[in-house]
């Protein structure tokens, strides 16, 4: 018998992969590598904001709480408080009419700012625009002063208190604050010839009043300032024994005076001599009340440079 011839082996044929299958394998291949690579290289700081980044919005913040108006309100009140406590009387009547006057800060800066105590300290031009009706020695109605002021939590929790410094130029005038006469209203005149109401002329310019606006501080009959009237002689201390403003500013320059002349050294203790003699000397030729008053100003602001190793002596 014949052997059955032996089929050969025949191996299946290979099947081809799909081009786009390869194509997407070696992506995902390449993805995971490249996970890989940024894992193991990352840094575990680059999240976190740099101190620029962090500080950003919260110096925005500050910058903003320089110039709020609550910060000008803070400020106001700070202003009429210490004037009437410089003046020694009238607290109630200077709280009623802070709320009438206004405040303008120019070009207000913010200096610096304490992270642990949250104080803010800031910088400015201010200008105190009083209400109608009221004035200051000299009948100045605006006050200005270049400014520094630090606003920061109340130790009592209650909100942001504001701690005013170089304000003296406008604390010291506000002390004298009073009143202003008013100009007697006009009233139609009749005409004897022919009984006819003759018009009145209208004034061209009206002042808004404030509503309501509260009495300022009467003018006390007696002016007393720190020397004795009755032996008042020079043309500037008879100005201040006739004007209740100008007397609490000499008041006032005197007590500092001798403030400071009990706790300053003895080139301290004679500079303010000197310094006193050419004050007095000044005051007694102003020409007017107003000369008088920023002389008074002046030397409270020379005092306190002495005292604080500032002051220059005038050339």
């Amino acid at each position: 018998m014949t052997e059955p011839q032996r089929r050969p082996d025949v191996s299946p044929p290979m099947r081809r992969l799909n081009p786009h299958l390869l194509v997407l394998l070696a992506g995902v291949t390449g993805l995971v590598l490249l996970l890989a690579y940024y894992a193991s290289n990352r840094n575990p700081d680059q999240d976190k904001l740099k101190g620029s980044q962090v500080a950003g919005p919260q110096a925005a913040s500050a910058e903003k709480r320089c110039a709020s108006k609550a910060t000008y309100d803070l400020i106001k009140r700070e202003l009429f408080r210490r004037a009437a406590q410089m003046r020694g009387s009238d607290q109630a009547a200077y709280d009623k009419l802070s709320a009438y006057a206004v405040v303008r800060m120019e070009n207000p800066v913010l200096e610096s700012e304490n992270s642990d105590t949250r104080a803010v300290n800031c910088s400015g031009s201010l200008a105190l625009d009083l209400p109608p009706g009221v004035a200051v020695v000299g009948g100045r109605r605006t006050l200005m002063s270049d400014v520094d002021y630090t606003l920061q939590p109340a130790a009592d929790g209650t909100g942001t208190v504001v701690l005013l410094r170089n304000a003296d130029a406008v604390i010291a005038p506000l002390a004298t604050l009073a009143r202003t006469a008013q100009p007697a209203p006009q009233t139609p005149t009749v005409a004897p010839e022919a009984n006819v109401v003759a018009p009145v002329e209208p004034n061209p310019v009206v002042e808004p009043q404030a509503p309501a606006t509260p009495q300022a501080p009467d003018r006390p009959a007696v002016a007393r300032p720190s020397f004795n009237c009755g032996a008042a002689r020079t043309r500037g201390e008879k100005a201040v024994c006739s004007d209740a403003g100008l007397a609490a500013l000499d008041r006032n320059m005197a007590a500092q005076y001798v403030r400071s002349m009990s706790a300053a050294s003895p080139e301290q203790q004679a500079t303010l001599r000197r310094t006193r003699d050419r004050f007095l000397s000044y005051r007694d030729r102003c020409p007017d009340n107003r000369c008088i008053g920023d002389a008074y100003v002046g030397r409270m602001r020379e005092i306190r440079d002495i005292m604080e190793g500032r002051w220059q002596a005038p050339r």
